[in-house]
């Protein structure tokens, strides 16, 4: 038995244009969704129904194993096509086991996780019910339009700790056997069991003010930032971040860079942890090639215009992905490139666009003063 994790994703929404790939906590929303899905220790394959070139490009920069993109029928992106249609359009053109099980995922969910996902996996088999939805308890007092009270009596009001609540769809996913769903044409169906969340997984994100809320409740509650001992890659820019970004020139016009011991400590104290290391730079200097010769490094990239296209054909060859790479830079031509990667960090002297990166990590050491061993000693601590 397997489990199939489904994402619904299209390109024309309204409220929030392009939301599924807007910036949210640094990367794009649909990014959240997806990761909790890849770290989840029970789904086997998530397939994203999309209707975009664009979304699947960015889909391909994650490097996410288990993704599987399957382009929808247009006539199912349209703004008032239910998820339930592109659902059974996907399974009647694909051929799986009844018994697998079938997860439909939102990327409007991002506080969903991965221990989210096997709980309840977990919890659907040991109970033997039929389907199963995400929702939080709401502790809210409701009334009828006629002036009667639906959960409580307001004559005998009770405290907030005494009160069981309602519970209330969150939105987050839905859960059942593949067979049953395509029989029922429906999410929900015969016995059906409640997994519940927190109450700030309530927040589905349709509107701008949901964004704003959304954003901020993701940086205070939820831990977004990769496991160190994941990283397999450490690479760093040279100008800036190696070398103090100054140009130095002798008498007779040769060009000199000052380089500090200390980073290449940093390189080798990695490389004895296991992880492979390297630069990337977008000069073609032969004092460069020198110092990565010099301090043995795994892999030196000189004159790349397009570090991110060079880093994931990396990942590609090395079997690993974005999420698993640390780079440190310091300028506008990093920009890209910090922004894709799992774990990130800026010297303390790097440039103001790329200390606003969300989750960079500021170091207290200058380039080329030793801010490459301070990231290296974070990553092994």
């Amino acid at each position: 038995m397997s489990l199939i994790a489904f994402v619904p994703i299209r390109s024309g929404s309204k409220s929030i244009k392009d939301k599924n790939i807007k910036s949210f906590v640094g990367k794009p929303l649909v990014y959240w969704i997806l990761k909790a899905l890849q770290d989840s220790e029970n789904v086997d394959k998530i397939v994203v129904a999309l209707d975009s070139i664009e979304y699947k490009n960015i889909l391909k920069e994650f490097g996410f194993s288990k993704i599987d993109i399957y382009e929808r029928d247009s006539i199912n992106s349209r703004d008032v096509s239910p998820t339930i249609s592109v659902v059974l359009e996907y399974l009647n053109k694909n051929k799986h086991y009844k018994e697998d099980l079938f997860l439909i995922a939102q990327a409007t969910s991002p506080f969903t996780t991965s221990n989210d996902i096997d709980s309840a996996v977990s919890q659907f088999i040991k109970t033997g019910k039929d389907s199963l939805l995400s929702c939080v308890r709401t502790k809210r007092f409701f009334w009828n339009s006629n002036g009667t009270t639906v959960n409580y009596d307001y004559k005998n009001r009770p405290r907030r700790q005494d009160f069981e609540g309602l519970f209330m769809e969150n939105g987050a996913f839905y859960l059942s056997k593949l067979g049953d769903l395509i029989r029922e044409k429906n999410f929900l169906f015969g016995n059906i069991d409640i997994y519940e969340m927190p109450d700030y997984t309530a927040i589905e994100i349709d509107e701008p003010e949901d964004w704003i809320i959304a954003e901020k409740i993701m940086q205070s509650k939820i831990s977004y930032s990769p496991k160190i001992r994941d990283i397999k890659l450490f690479l760093s820019d040279v100008d800036g971040v190696l070398t103090d970004a100054g140009m130095y020139y002798s008498e007779n016009g040769d060009e000199l860079k000052k380089f500090c011991t200390y980073d290449g400590m940093g390189f080798k104290i990695l490389q004895q942890s296991g992880i492979k290391v390297g630069i990337i730079t977008s000069e073609d200097k032969q004092l460069n090639r020198q110092r990565a010769k010099k301090l043995k490094l795994d892999y030196d990239f000189h004159g790349q215009t397009n570090k991110l296209e060079t880093v994931l054909n990396l990942c590609r060859e090395l079997g690993i992905s974005l999420e698993q790479v640390a780079y440190i830079g310091d300028d506008i031509n990093d920009l890209e490139l910090l922004s894709k990667v799992g774990l990130v960090a800026c010297p303390s002297n790097a440039r103001s666009v790329i200390k606003e990166i969300s989750n960079i990590i500021h170091l207290k050491t200058a380039g080329g003063s030793g801010a490459v061993r301070e990231f290296s000693e974070i990553i092994i601590r």
